[in-house]
């Protein structure tokens, strides 16, 4: 086995889902169902979790609120009742032992107080130990255009380059505001690029005269794919942040602590061959429902 090789994955889920209220009252949004390819209703959570072992993840850590552990327990540790297991078709009994199993692989981690996603991520330190690791958004799932998954592809980058590698694609300038933008060196490969800087949710001023890429059209910029492999080093630079309370909007953000990783050890893009799609909004949840199966 490869001495750099990532063995472990981190999936925070405990926001509050507020774009997607009032269903976010009774459901999490890691849970909402997905239909797949087989035509199986699936949670969110369950897709992404799937992604990150078919890329050979081993074990995977969710970040959830103390009063959700009991929720994804159920899901993950615990077979259904006797009598709902005598309901179910033959299909899903043995897809039920398979849920069960997947769970010997998953640890839930709480974070007590939701202070942003940068503090959510930092809940995982003590678990991830001195590994690198895959992060990957809970409310996030991803398809790839190749033969490889887009956790396998971010997760070869790593093993290439043995920095901490951010999957990278492209946006227009009206969705600025509601993503990190990423600029940078390209390499000889044209999908990977040394990041020279990331900005959180930049003006469009601003990224017109400071993010602009060769090869990009006019208008358009590199964000956040949402898909990470990071060294422990992140841990220090979300601490900092934590210990001073530098805050954005409240909150312990992860982008800005990107950008101190990449300052300390230097940081690979990597322009991720496949889509993502964002169901943490109620226009985007339905075009997944819609496009998702048939992808």
């Amino acid at each position: 086995m490869p001495a750099n090789r990532i063995r472990k994955a981190v999936i925070p889920a405990a926001g509050f889902g507020t774009r997607l209220f009032p269903s976010t009252k009774v459901v999490k949004k890691e849970l909402f169902p997905i239909i797949d390819r087989d035509g199986r209703a699936k949670p969110v959570i369950l897709l992404i979790i799937e992604e990150a072992i078919k890329a050979g993840i081993e074990e995977v850590a969710i970040i959830v609120q103390p009063d959700d552990k009991k929720i994804f327990k159920t899901l993950f540790k615990r077979p259904p009742s006797a009598e709902l297991f005598e309901k179910l078709s033959p299909e899903n009994q043995v897809f039920s032992k398979y849920l069960v199993d997947l769970g010997d692989r998953i640890t839930i981690l709480t974070q007590d107080r939701q202070e942003g996603y940068g503090h959510a991520v930092y809940c995982a330190k003590k678990w991830v130990g001195d590994e690198a690791f895959l992060l990957m958004l809970g409310d996030h799932i991803y398809t790839s255009y190749g033969e490889k998954s887009c956790a396998a592809q971010i997760l070869n980058i790593f093993n290439q380059v043995n920095q901490s590698v951010i999957g990278l694609t492209k946006v227009t300038s009206e969705s600025l505001h509601q993503v990190g933008c990423v600029t940078g060196i390209w390499q000889q490969q044209k999908d990977v690029l040394s990041v020279t800087q990331i900005a959180e949710k930049p003006s469009i001023d601003y990224a017109h005269q400071n993010l602009r890429m060769d090869g990009l059209c006019e208008d358009e910029f590199l964000s956040i794919f949402g898909l990470y492999a990071l060294t422990p080093t992140i841990f220090d630079c979300l601490e900092q942040d934590i210990q001073n309370n530098k805050r954005m909007k409240g909150e312990f953000q992860l982008t800005t602590c990107l950008d101190s990783l990449r300052q300390i050890e230097s940081m690979t893009g990597y322009f991720v061959n496949g889509k993502c799609f964002d169901i943490g909004l109620p226009s985007a949840y339905l075009q997944t429902l819609i496009d998702f199966k048939n992808r």
